[in-house]
């Protein structure tokens, strides 16, 4: 199983990127994905989470509203689309999949997805 992260960079506050998850080795469609960042000294922060067949998000409330997560499951794909970014933004991307069935609330323990992709950095200038 493989998950590779990517479309991290530079850009200023305000603007836009697109993080992309390229999955192999696994059926994505049976799994639910899952958007974490991560600065250094500091604990893996959740950030969205999305169902197999993409009926349900969920959302950090410090993303809520600037960013969307999709899947594209005949891609093997999942998406985070990021708007209105904020300096405070500025961190490593990881995106996971997870089997679970728990409840969405649940979903922001990093405990609960089995796959890590190797994250891809962004930063946002202010």
């Amino acid at each position: 199983v493989q998950l590779q992260a990517s479309g991290g960079g530079l850009v200023q506050a305000g603007g836009s990127l697109r993080l992309s998850c390229a999955v192999s080795g696994m059926t994505l469609s049976t799994y639910r994905m899952g958007w974490f960042r991560q600065t250094p000294g500091k604990e893996r922060e959740f950030v969205s989470v999305i169902s197999w067949r993409a009926g349900t998000t969920f959302y950090a409330d410090s993303v809520k509203g600037r960013f969307t997560i999709s899947r594209d499951n005949a891609k093997n794909t999942v998406y985070l689309q990021m708007s209105t970014l904020k300096s405070e933004d500025t961190a490593v991307y990881y995106c996971a999949a997870s089997p679970t069935t728990a409840p969405f609330g649940a979903m922001v323990r990093p405990t609960l997805y089995d796959y890590w992709g190797q994250g891809t950095l962004v930063t946002v200038s202010s």
